[in-house]
């Protein structure tokens, strides 16, 4: 059995926040510049160069990537050889936000729903957890701005909607989306489950590195075709035409029940940010 102190947790929850929000990653990186060298629209290069530049200048300097430093969203796994000790872990999770946020210099933008009064310090987290086997305690967080989770969508289609109409609702989905969350985006499908399952699995497809197909041959051919055809709806970069509207469209799927086919749209900006940390 092995212990972790939920200290541990805290302080790597708290440098989590900081990394996630001002340093991209090498795979977003390489997808923004692949979209710099094939876009044809000249105000859509101009836009690519300006998101490439202010990227190193948030790493560099330390600085947000985006005014919307966003809701922390917890992927919790937790191998089930795990004991976290002195508190609880769910509050340390709370308390490494809390602290992010205040020594990051991060915006603070959880409120209440309906007071619509501040917390103060970006509290509460989204937390989602997953047991597994081992010893081993691995967080990945990701700061969700809501210019693109507000774009976001759940639908449970007849069956007999078939494919063709859950193809038809993702591209609506883009095309209405329009320039609202900050193209050029990240796709994230979540196909069957239940309602909550197919907008934790589109979620979660946000986190795999850009471009990486899905290991189902099926679903990594229906991640080709959404590709091409949200790249040419002609929405571009931030909206203002081009060719470049999606950096990646990524999905995942999971047995659902006969009366139903869930689908789930979850949209992230070009800023698509997450970190990990293993205990």
């Amino acid at each position: 059995m092995k212990k972790i102190q939920v200290g541990e947790v805290t302080s790597a929850v708290r440098q989590l926040c900081m990394d996630a929000t001002t340093i991209l990653d090498a795979d977003v990186i390489a997808a923004l510049e692949k979209s710099l060298a094939t876009e044809e629209s000249t105000t859509g290069r101009e836009i690519l160069g300006r998101i490439l530049e202010n990227a190193k200048i948030a790493a560099k300097e330390r600085i947000p990537l985006c005014q919307d430093t966003g809701m922390a969203v917890v992927f919790v796994e937790i191998g089930q050889d795990v004991h976290v000790n002195d508190g609880s872990l769910d509050e340390a999770i709370h308390e490494g936000v809390r602290q992010g946020y205040r020594d990051g210099y991060l915006r603070k933008s959880v409120l209440h729903p309906i007071t619509r009064i501040n917390t103060g310090d970006n509290t509460p987290a989204v937390i989602h957890y997953e047991i597994v086997p081992g010893d081993t305690l691995k967080m990945t967080l990701a700061p969700k701005g809501f210019g693109s989770e507000n774009m976001s969508r759940v639908v449970m289609f007849p069956p007999a909607a078939g494919m063709d109409g859950v193809k038809n609702f993702i591209l609506q989905r883009v095309e209405e989306s329009g320039g609202n969350p900050c193209p050029p985006i990240v796709v994230g499908v979540g196909l069957g489950g239940t309602f909550e399952k197919a907008a934790l699995i589109a979620k979660k497809a946000l986190l795999r590195p850009l471009g990486s197909p899905n290991p189902d041959p099926l679903l990594a051919e229906l991640e080709a075709e959404l590709l091409e055809r949200i790249n040419n709806l002609g929405i571009g970069p931030l909206g203002l035409g081009g060719r470049t509207t999606a950096l990646a469209v990524h999905v995942n799927s999971y047995p659902t029940h006969i009366a139903s086919i869930p689908c789930a749209v979850n949209i992230q900006c070009h800023s698509c940010r997450h970190k990990e940390v293993e205990l």
